[in-house]
């Protein structure tokens, strides 16, 4: 049995930062309904160019064990029917701007007076109060209002873009806030709004810069530089677009970097040691010396990777079309034989609206076609 069974999440979050958060919590074991409807589907449904195939792999990631149903939030009936979902759930959650949930009658103090001890998780740019609590935001821009982008990149070259790692990142605090609060209302009986702002969860990762600025100091961006380690860097290694990673931190570990490739191992001699062999190979000799280095992995090398297979973080999952596709599960691990991790692939939209609607509200057929004919259900 997994670690959350039993607990159930109403998930209105959208794109990719939200829907991580409940991600990561289905995997452990809560049931999570994706609330969507036809006229406003989830925006990563639909098929874009990333991960190197034209599909929703977006979606397929943070969707995968997820249950689906629609309901029209535009409708007053469909109001009513979200607070019916939420009054037999443990957590809503939602990733809107401040303040729209308020305005489709779904706010926290609205989801109380069904569910008096709900966990609302509320994942915006800003946060729900502030100055900047009206502002919309997606991953790139986290990065960048947060300081993460300004610190990452070389000292002669521009801030880097952050992109899906802020999203991920995000969701991975929200769900810890989420446990969090799940343990408080064990204890307490009490609910709680869980209120998460990306710009801030970049700002914590940006800690120890912002308190060298807060002393008068001026962090930089270092490159591939890293305080205390010399050697540090990225070389490249035989072959097209192939990189290999090497860490120094002690006399001996430099020592032996020194034998290996014969002189003084500055980047100019590492690089032209490197770029004569396989970065795997280069790697595992730099290993077998007590050099911490690896191969810069691409996409496909992990995926295909034989230990993350067979610890089931990299897992295969049945689509609705009766295709397989690999899927990254949860980066943890639990003892006492609780299992953990993704069951099913991408739910189709509305596909598990005869168990929600029909076993856990107890709605009629007739019921259910009304709404459907007056677009609640659509």
């Amino acid at each position: 049995m997994k670690p959350l069974h039993g607990i159930r999440i109403a998930d209105f979050t959208v794109h990719n930062a939200g829907p991580f958060a409940t991600h990561l919590l289905s995997q452990l074991g809560a049931e999570v309904i994706k609330i969507e409807s036809a006229m406003r589907p989830d925006a990563f449904r639909k098929p874009h160019p990333v991960y190197g195939r034209e599909g929703p792999a977006t979606f397929d990631q943070v969707a995968s064990t997820k249950l689906s149903v629609r309901i029209n939030l535009k409708k007053a009936e469909g109001v009513a029917l979200a607070k019916r979902l939420v009054a037999v759930s443990d957590i809503a959650a939602e990733s809107f701007r401040a303040g729209v949930l308020d305005r489709l009658g779904l706010g926290y103090a609205a989801l109380r007076d069904v569910k008096r001890d709900i966990v609302l998780l509320s994942v915006s740019s800003c946060g729900q109060d502030g100055p900047d609590s009206h502002f919309a935001g997606y991953a790139p821009l986290f990065g960048a209002w947060g300081a993460l982008s300004d610190l990452t990149g070389f000292a002669d070259g521009p801030p880097v873009e952050m992109r899906h790692v802020m999203d991920h990142t995000v969701g991975m605090h929200s769900a810890v806030a989420v446990m969090a609060a799940l343990a408080q209302r064990r204890m307490t009986g009490l609910g709680a709004h869980v209120d998460v702002a990306a710009r801030e969860v970049a700002s914590a990762l940006a800690g120890e810069a912002l308190l060298l600025a807060a002393a008068g100091g001026s962090p930089r961006r270092m490159g591939n530089l890293a305080e205390g380690l010399s050697p540090h860097g990225v070389y490249p290694a035989k072959g097209e677009d192939r990189w290999l990673s090497i860490a120094v931190r002690e006399d001996t570990e430099r020592a032996a970097l020194a034998a290996l490739i014969g002189g003084e191992p500055d980047e100019q001699a590492i690089s032209a040691w490197s770029r004569a062999r396989d970065a795997n190979e280069a790697a595992e000799t730099l290993q077998a010396a007590g050099i911490a280095a690896h191969a810069s992995w691409t996409t496909p090398e992990i995926a295909a990777d034989p230990h993350l297979r067979t610890r089931h973080t990299i897992v295969e999952v049945a689509e609705p079309d009766g295709t397989h596709r690999a899927a990254v599960g949860v980066p943890m691990r639990l003892s006492k034989g609780a299992e953990i991790g993704i069951d099913r692939g991408t739910p189709r939209l509305g596909e598990h609206e005869d168990y929600v609607y029909g076993e856990l509200l107890g709605m009629t057929k007739g019921e259910r076609k009304a709404l459907e004919e007056s677009e609640v259900i659509y």
